[in-house]
């Protein structure tokens, strides 16, 4: 199973940025998938998650309103829109499956991960 992050970079306060994660290897149309972070000296933290059909998106707080994940099972591709960006969303940004669910904080609630793409908000 290969998850590839890309789409990362260097953008200013209030601008915008498209993650994707483009997964193979694995039946994509089966996992629950969401994008975490990790911020410099701090811990990881859950983003966003979206069922393995799609029909259901969920946020943490920090993000709501401002991001957007979706999932294009013809092309086992997951996205994050990500609008107003500020420099507090300055992380590494890590797309992660599960056959079961999503939300945990943790590596170890995860099957699979993949490598990681930054993304650095400032002026």
């Amino acid at each position: 199973v290969q998850l590839v992050e890309s789409g990362g970079g260097l953008v200013e306060p209030g601008g915008s940025l498209r993650l994707s994660c483009a997964a193979s290897m694995i039946n994509f149309s089966s996992v629950f998938m969401s994008w975490l972070r990790q911020a410099p000296g701090k811990g990881l933290e859950w983003v966003s998650g979206i069922t393995s059909g799609g029909d259901t998106t969920y946020y943490a707080d920090s993000v709501k309103g401002r991001f957007t994940i979706s999932r294009d099972a013809a092309t086992s591709t997951l996205f994050l829109q990500m609008n107003n960006l500020q420099p507090e969303d300055t992380a590494i940004y890590y797309c992660a499956a599960d056959y079961t669910k999503f939300g945990g904080n943790s590596r170890n609630d995860y099957e699979y991960w993949g490598q990681g793409t930054q993304v650095t908000v400032s002026s």
